[in-house]
């Protein structure tokens, strides 16, 4: 088998196919959680707190007239980025939670499957006890 073919056997899977989408949508989901969290959530965040803007929060290290010279630990934007994740998170459980539970309901019952066939050792002491009970 040429590797050209197997890779592209590997590269058709399900599994791969899934991913690549899931790739692609989780980067395409980004940009709406930054603007959810920036635009929606932290506004009302930083209100109740007393008017603060968790991003400008910052330990600064080495002052200076120049920001961009400035040294500062800008653990706000840190907060900031918790709290996307949290949210993602949340969503993308919610999601999947959504689509177990109609992936459940569309499914068929297993119980109309006709049970499998008892191994044939099994059938083999069953005869072997119906011809000793016989005696």
């Amino acid at each position: 088998m040429s590797i050209l073919k197997e890779f592209q056997e590997f590269a058709m899977k399900g599994n791969v196919v899934d991913l690549a989408v899931g790739v692609i949508m989780g980067a395409a989901f980004g940009p709406i959680v930054s603007t959810l969290v920036d635009n929606v959530i932290m506004p009302p965040i930083g209100l109740m707190l007393g008017g603060v803007d968790f991003s400008h929060y910052m330990f600064l290290l080495k002052a200076d007239p120049d920001p961009a010279k400035a040294v500062a630990i800008k653990y706000g934007l840190f907060l900031n980025a918790i709290i996307k994740f949290v949210i993602t998170a949340a969503a993308i459980f919610m999601l999947v939670k959504a689509m177990n539970s109609a992936k459940k309901r569309f499914e068929k019952p297993a119980a109309d499957a006709a049970p499998p066939p008892p191994p044939q050792s099994e059938v083999y002491l069953k005869e072997i006890r119906d011809l000793l009970s016989r005696k």
